[in-house]
Protein backbone atom coordinates (compact mmCIF):
# COMPACT_ATOMS: atom_id res chain seq x y z
CA UNK A 1 0.00 0.00 0.00
CA UNK A 2 1.40 3.41 -0.94
CA UNK A 3 1.95 6.29 1.49
CA UNK A 4 -0.93 8.27 -0.08
CA UNK A 5 -3.24 5.29 0.31
CA UNK A 6 -2.34 4.95 3.99
CA UNK A 7 -3.04 8.64 4.62
CA UNK A 8 -6.37 8.38 2.83
CA UNK A 9 -7.36 5.25 4.78
CA UNK A 10 -6.42 6.77 8.13
CA UNK A 11 -8.28 9.97 7.30
CA UNK A 12 -11.40 8.01 6.31
CA UNK A 13 -11.33 6.00 9.54
CA UNK A 14 -10.95 9.19 11.58
CA UNK A 15 -13.89 10.76 9.72
CA UNK A 16 -16.06 7.69 10.33
CA UNK A 17 -15.16 7.66 14.02
CA UNK A 18 -15.94 11.36 14.40
CA UNK A 19 -19.24 10.93 12.53
CA UNK A 20 -20.26 8.03 14.76
CA UNK A 21 -19.49 9.97 17.93
CA UNK A 22 -21.40 13.01 16.63
CA UNK A 23 -24.48 10.93 15.78
CA UNK A 24 -24.36 9.25 19.20
CA UNK A 25 -24.08 12.64 20.90
CA UNK A 26 -27.10 14.03 19.04
CA UNK A 27 -29.13 10.90 19.80
CA UNK A 28 -28.37 11.22 23.52
CA UNK A 29 -29.27 14.92 23.51
CA UNK A 30 -32.68 14.23 21.96
CA UNK A 31 -33.46 11.25 24.15
CA UNK A 32 -36.26 12.18 26.61
CA UNK A 33 -35.06 9.46 28.98
CA UNK A 34 -31.53 10.80 29.21
CA UNK A 35 -30.52 12.16 32.61
CA UNK A 36 -29.91 15.87 32.01
CA UNK A 37 -26.67 17.48 33.12
CA UNK A 38 -27.56 20.13 35.68
CA UNK A 39 -25.24 22.99 36.50
CA UNK A 40 -21.51 22.38 36.21
CA UNK A 41 -21.14 18.99 37.82
CA UNK A 42 -24.59 17.86 38.90
CA UNK A 43 -26.30 14.86 37.35
CA UNK A 44 -28.53 14.04 40.33
CA UNK A 45 -32.12 12.89 39.83
CA UNK A 46 -34.66 12.70 42.59
CA UNK A 47 -35.96 9.36 43.81
CA UNK A 48 -39.72 8.97 43.57
CA UNK A 49 -40.06 7.80 47.14
CA UNK A 50 -41.43 9.57 50.17
CA UNK A 51 -40.11 9.90 53.69
CA UNK A 52 -43.22 11.07 55.51
CA UNK A 53 -43.16 8.10 57.91
CA UNK A 54 -39.96 9.38 59.50
CA UNK A 55 -40.47 11.92 62.30
CA UNK A 56 -39.38 15.44 61.47
CA UNK A 57 -36.76 17.18 63.58
CA UNK A 58 -37.94 19.72 66.12
CA UNK A 59 -38.26 23.08 64.41
CA UNK A 60 -36.62 26.19 65.85
CA UNK A 61 -39.46 28.20 67.47
CA UNK A 62 -37.96 31.34 65.97
CA UNK A 63 -38.90 30.01 62.55
CA UNK A 64 -42.57 29.76 63.51
CA UNK A 65 -42.57 33.28 64.98
CA UNK A 66 -40.82 34.75 61.95
CA UNK A 67 -43.16 33.00 59.53
CA UNK A 68 -46.23 34.12 61.46
CA UNK A 69 -45.04 37.71 61.05
CA UNK A 70 -45.13 37.13 57.29
CA UNK A 71 -48.63 35.58 57.42
CA UNK A 72 -47.29 32.05 56.81
CA UNK A 73 -48.94 29.05 58.50
CA UNK A 74 -48.14 25.31 58.64
CA UNK A 75 -50.28 23.50 56.06
CA UNK A 76 -50.65 20.52 58.42
CA UNK A 77 -52.73 22.63 60.82
CA UNK A 78 -55.29 23.30 58.08
CA UNK A 79 -55.07 20.02 56.20
CA UNK A 80 -53.73 17.18 58.37
CA UNK A 81 -54.51 14.66 55.60
CA UNK A 82 -51.96 16.24 53.26
CA UNK A 83 -48.59 14.53 53.45
CA UNK A 84 -45.32 16.46 53.65
CA UNK A 85 -42.09 15.45 51.92
CA UNK A 86 -39.94 18.58 51.66
CA UNK A 87 -37.32 17.63 49.10
CA UNK A 88 -35.08 20.66 49.66
CA UNK A 89 -34.72 19.88 53.35
CA UNK A 90 -33.07 16.61 52.25
CA UNK A 91 -30.56 15.68 49.55
CA UNK A 92 -33.32 14.03 47.47
CA UNK A 93 -33.58 16.88 44.98
CA UNK A 94 -32.10 17.90 41.63
CA UNK A 95 -29.07 19.48 43.31
CA UNK A 96 -28.33 16.41 45.41
CA UNK A 97 -27.81 18.49 48.54
CA UNK A 98 -29.80 19.90 51.44
CA UNK A 99 -30.80 23.49 50.73
CA UNK A 100 -32.45 24.28 54.06
CA UNK A 101 -32.86 22.46 57.36
CA UNK A 102 -34.60 25.12 59.44
CA UNK A 103 -37.94 24.56 57.68
CA UNK A 104 -39.32 21.23 58.83
CA UNK A 105 -42.87 21.42 57.51
CA UNK A 106 -44.67 23.10 54.62
CA UNK A 107 -45.67 26.74 55.16
CA UNK A 108 -48.02 28.76 52.96
CA UNK A 109 -50.02 31.96 53.27
CA UNK A 110 -53.14 31.22 55.32
CA UNK A 111 -55.65 31.73 52.51
CA UNK A 112 -53.52 29.53 50.23
CA UNK A 113 -53.34 26.80 52.87
CA UNK A 114 -57.13 26.91 53.25
CA UNK A 115 -57.60 26.49 49.50
CA UNK A 116 -55.15 23.59 49.45
CA UNK A 117 -57.11 21.92 52.26
CA UNK A 118 -60.23 22.10 50.06
CA UNK A 119 -58.28 20.56 47.18
CA UNK A 120 -57.44 17.62 49.45
CA UNK A 121 -61.12 17.28 50.35
CA UNK A 122 -62.04 17.18 46.67
CA UNK A 123 -59.36 14.55 46.01
CA UNK A 124 -60.66 12.41 48.87
CA UNK A 125 -64.20 12.67 47.46
CA UNK A 126 -63.01 11.55 44.02
CA UNK A 127 -60.48 8.97 45.20
CA UNK A 128 -61.02 7.79 48.79
CA UNK A 129 -57.73 7.17 50.55
CA UNK A 130 -55.71 9.36 48.17
CA UNK A 131 -53.57 12.20 49.56
CA UNK A 132 -51.84 15.24 48.18
CA UNK A 133 -48.14 15.28 49.05
CA UNK A 134 -46.16 18.54 49.20
CA UNK A 135 -42.58 18.62 47.91
CA UNK A 136 -42.06 22.36 48.38
CA UNK A 137 -44.11 25.28 49.63
CA UNK A 138 -42.65 28.62 50.79
CA UNK A 139 -39.08 28.89 49.54
CA UNK A 140 -36.62 31.53 50.77
CA UNK A 141 -35.22 33.78 48.08
CA UNK A 142 -31.63 32.88 49.03
CA UNK A 143 -32.45 29.23 48.28
CA UNK A 144 -33.94 30.40 44.98
CA UNK A 145 -30.56 31.95 44.22
CA UNK A 146 -28.72 28.68 44.94
CA UNK A 147 -31.04 26.82 42.58
CA UNK A 148 -30.63 29.47 39.88
CA UNK A 149 -26.84 29.38 40.17
CA UNK A 150 -26.78 25.55 40.00
CA UNK A 151 -28.28 25.76 36.50
CA UNK A 152 -25.72 28.25 35.22
CA UNK A 153 -24.86 26.05 32.23
CA UNK A 154 -28.37 26.73 30.87
CA UNK A 155 -29.06 30.12 29.20
CA UNK A 156 -31.05 32.46 31.44
CA UNK A 157 -34.03 32.63 29.05
CA UNK A 158 -34.36 28.85 29.16
CA UNK A 159 -33.40 28.50 32.81
CA UNK A 160 -36.40 30.62 33.76
CA UNK A 161 -38.72 27.85 32.54
CA UNK A 162 -37.48 25.69 35.39
CA UNK A 163 -36.39 28.09 38.16
CA UNK A 164 -37.62 31.66 38.43
CA UNK A 165 -34.92 34.30 38.30
CA UNK A 166 -34.36 35.34 41.94
CA UNK A 167 -33.98 38.93 40.77
CA UNK A 168 -37.69 38.85 39.86
CA UNK A 169 -38.73 36.47 42.62
CA UNK A 170 -40.79 33.30 42.55
CA UNK A 171 -44.36 32.86 43.73
CA UNK A 172 -42.80 30.28 46.08
CA UNK A 173 -40.92 33.11 47.83
CA UNK A 174 -44.25 34.59 48.92
CA UNK A 175 -45.76 31.33 50.14
CA UNK A 176 -48.32 31.36 47.31
CA UNK A 177 -47.04 28.44 45.23
CA UNK A 178 -46.80 24.76 46.01
CA UNK A 179 -45.15 21.73 44.41
CA UNK A 180 -47.44 18.72 44.83
CA UNK A 181 -48.18 15.21 43.68
CA UNK A 182 -50.61 12.46 44.74
CA UNK A 183 -50.24 9.36 46.88
CA UNK A 184 -52.61 6.48 46.23
CA UNK A 185 -54.45 4.56 48.95
CA UNK A 186 -51.41 2.32 49.48
CA UNK A 187 -49.09 5.29 50.03
CA UNK A 188 -47.36 5.12 46.65
CA UNK A 189 -46.82 8.12 44.40
CA UNK A 190 -48.91 8.13 41.25
CA UNK A 191 -46.85 7.68 38.10
CA UNK A 192 -46.70 11.02 36.30
CA UNK A 193 -44.36 9.85 33.55
CA UNK A 194 -41.56 12.11 34.79
CA UNK A 195 -40.21 12.66 38.28
CA UNK A 196 -40.34 15.75 40.43
CA UNK A 197 -37.90 18.46 39.32
CA UNK A 198 -37.33 16.73 35.98
CA UNK A 199 -36.24 19.42 33.52
CA UNK A 200 -36.91 17.31 30.41
CA UNK A 201 -39.75 18.37 28.13
CA UNK A 202 -41.60 15.14 28.89
CA UNK A 203 -42.43 16.78 32.26
CA UNK A 204 -44.09 19.74 30.53
CA UNK A 205 -47.90 19.75 30.75
CA UNK A 206 -47.98 21.66 27.46
CA UNK A 207 -46.15 18.78 25.72
CA UNK A 208 -48.29 15.91 27.05
CA UNK A 209 -50.25 15.36 23.84
CA UNK A 210 -47.03 15.15 21.84
CA UNK A 211 -45.40 12.58 24.13
CA UNK A 212 -48.64 10.62 24.43
CA UNK A 213 -48.85 10.37 20.63
CA UNK A 214 -45.20 9.28 20.53
CA UNK A 215 -45.90 6.54 23.08
CA UNK A 216 -43.45 8.08 25.56
CA UNK A 217 -46.27 8.86 28.00
CA UNK A 218 -49.09 6.43 28.73
CA UNK A 219 -52.73 7.41 28.99
CA UNK A 220 -52.65 6.47 32.68
CA UNK A 221 -49.73 8.82 33.34
CA UNK A 222 -51.55 11.67 31.60
CA UNK A 223 -54.76 10.85 33.48
CA UNK A 224 -52.83 11.01 36.76
CA UNK A 225 -51.62 14.49 35.87
CA UNK A 226 -55.16 15.48 34.90
CA UNK A 227 -56.46 14.29 38.28
CA UNK A 228 -53.91 16.48 40.04
CA UNK A 229 -54.83 19.47 37.88
CA UNK A 230 -58.55 18.88 38.43
CA UNK A 231 -58.39 19.10 42.21
CA UNK A 232 -55.92 21.99 42.18
CA UNK A 233 -57.71 23.98 39.46
CA UNK A 234 -60.94 23.45 41.38
CA UNK A 235 -59.55 25.71 44.10
CA UNK A 236 -58.12 28.34 41.79
CA UNK A 237 -54.56 27.02 41.56
CA UNK A 238 -52.96 27.23 38.13
CA UNK A 239 -50.40 24.81 36.75
CA UNK A 240 -47.41 26.25 34.89
CA UNK A 241 -46.73 24.89 31.37
CA UNK A 242 -43.30 23.40 32.11
CA UNK A 243 -43.76 21.56 35.43
CA UNK A 244 -46.61 19.13 36.12
CA UNK A 245 -46.07 19.53 39.90
CA UNK A 246 -46.01 23.34 40.25
CA UNK A 247 -49.19 25.27 41.05
CA UNK A 248 -49.56 28.99 41.70
CA UNK A 249 -52.32 30.36 43.89
CA UNK A 250 -52.01 33.70 42.09
CA UNK A 251 -49.73 35.54 39.69
CA UNK A 252 -46.33 36.79 40.78
CA UNK A 253 -47.47 40.41 40.54
CA UNK A 254 -50.48 39.68 42.73
CA UNK A 255 -48.33 37.79 45.23
CA UNK A 256 -45.96 40.76 45.37
CA UNK A 257 -48.87 43.09 46.12
CA UNK A 258 -50.53 40.86 48.73
CA UNK A 259 -47.70 39.16 50.62
CA UNK A 260 -44.21 39.86 51.95
CA UNK A 261 -41.42 37.69 50.57
CA UNK A 262 -39.35 35.29 52.66
CA UNK A 263 -35.87 36.52 51.88
CA UNK A 264 -33.62 34.11 53.77
CA UNK A 265 -33.21 31.90 56.77
CA UNK A 266 -33.24 33.46 60.23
Amino acid sequence: MTFHALVFTFGSMRFLLFSSLFILSVACTNNPDRVPRIGKNLTHRTKDSIHTKQPLKAEDPRVRRHFEELGLVPVSEYAPDIRIDLRYSTDNNFMGMQLYDYIQTAYLQQDVAERLAKAQQQLEALKPGFHLVIFDAVRPRNVQQKMWDALDSIPAWKRGKFVSNPAHGSVHNYGAAVDVSILDSTGNLLDMGAGYDDIREIAYPEKEAFYLAKGMLTQQQVDNRKLLRKVMNGQGFRNIPTEWWHFNACSRNEARRKYPALESEI
